[in-house]
């Protein structure tokens, strides 16, 4: 299950719909096959006069089973869109916080004695500039890399924190700072654990399962020409559906990913505002003439 799992994380969009759509195709064509030699068979077996009766009771049969098919897979879908859409928002919102996080930290981090203003601040731009790398990086062996890195900055940033604890631990806003601190590591945390909680994988092999069942309970009931467009037409936006699903419960290789606008901003803020920038009032001398 793990490597199915895998593969549904990696492998392009396109891929996936490919082997969807052909597996209910397959389905489909096998159950119009199969109603075709049940066809044949009940009309063999049928006394003269009994063939038209016995093909009203099978359309009526048959109706309910496909409402009670495409209900039930309905339902399914829109179970599974709801948790993939409930992840995602909750990945955009942990981007917004700990963007706010990390600039909380860099400025409290002005307050800092030099040399710890400058080392923290500096390393603060760097991790949020990896955040933001991390972030769009697919999965493979380079997002390995970038979240080694983010890791060792996270073990940094309090290596350095605590080498600074000296020169504050006497000011007021010590609690305050160290509190910032912590809050940006809380939410490294959160944002993997946020990057691994998908749609169980079990949901979506039952949801293909069901689906290819669909196909061929479809290419079974609908014959004649508008039956098979009108199957083709259900098989494509349910098919769809599901495909949007895996989309968007991918955090960094799907089509839809979370938001980085305000670790952007974040980022640009941090270069606008560099060390020693804060807290320098124009002197008398700087000022132009007539102030």
């Amino acid at each position: 299950m793990s490597v199915l799992g895998h593969w549904l994380l990696v492998t392009p969009i396109w891929i996936i719909g490919i082997v969807l759509y052909g597996a209910m195709i397959v389905a489909a064509w096998a159950g119009w096959k199969l109603r075709g030699v049940t066809r044949r068979r009940k009309a063999s077996a049928a006394g003269p006069g009994d063939e038209d009766e016995q093909a009203k009771d099978d359309h009526a049969e048959l109706g309910y089973i496909v409402s009670a098919v495409m209900g039930l897979l309905a339902l399914l879908v829109g179970f599974t869109f709801a948790l993939a859409i409930d992840r995602f928002d909750t990945r955009r919102m942990m981007v917004l916080d700990e963007s706010n996080a990390i600039g909380t930290a860099y400025l409290r981090t002005q307050l800092l004695d030099e040399p710890h203003r400058t080392k923290i601040s500096t390393l603060l731009r760097n991790y949020t500039e990896n955040r933001i790398a991390l972030a769009r990086e697919p999965i493979g062996p380079h997002q390995q890399e970038l979240l080694a890195r983010s890791n060792a900055m996270i073990t940094q940033l309090w290596s350095d924190t605590v080498d600074a604890f000296p020169t504050m631990v006497a000011r007021p806003f010590s609690t305050s700072y160290i509190s910032s601190i912590n809050e940006m590591i809380d939410d490294d945390a959160k944002r993997q654990q946020a990057r691994r909680s998908h749609v169980p994988l079990e949901v979506f092999v039952l949801l293909v399962v069901y689906q290819t069942v669909a196909g061929g309970v479809l290419g079974y009931v609908l014959a004649g020409q508008r039956g098979r467009m009108s199957a083709a037409m259900l098989l494509l936006l349910f098919g769809g559906a599901l495909l949007l699903v895996i989309d968007i419960d991918r955090p960094t290789s799907g089509g839809i990913v979370e938001d980085q606008e305000p670790m952007i901003e974040l980022l640009d803020m941090i270069k606008a505002q560099p060390p020693g920038s804060f807290g320098s009032a124009p002197t008398a001398a700087a000022l132009p003439p007539g102030h």
